[in-house]
């Protein structure tokens, strides 16, 4: 903690990860963290999504922490999209 006018602060880092949301056939959407192996979680809708993700970070976070593990980031990610053909 660092103090401020005489206040104890806690320092927080923000750290952005990359989420991918799918829409599953029975309702809901599926969310994984590319960067955070096995970092999965579901919501019934996006914006429940969303939370359970930051959650889900959050606490795949703290166990790397924990165990003294590298926290690992997006940053020098780069992201394509590709459109390739089938025969159909």
């Amino acid at each position: 903690m660092k103090e401020f006018g005489g206040l104890k602060m806690s320092t927080q880092q923000m750290i952005s990860y990359r989420i991918l949301l799918k829409k599953e056939p029975a309702g809901g959407y599926t969310v994984t963290v590319p960067s955070l192996p096995g970092c999965v979680t579901y919501g019934k809708s996006i914006e429940e999504a969303t939370e359970m993700a930051k959650e889900a970070i959050e606490l795949y976070l703290e166990s790397l922490k924990s165990h003294n593990e590298e926290i690992p980031t997006d940053e020098g990610t780069l992201e394509y999209t590709l459109m390739v053909g089938i025969n159909a």
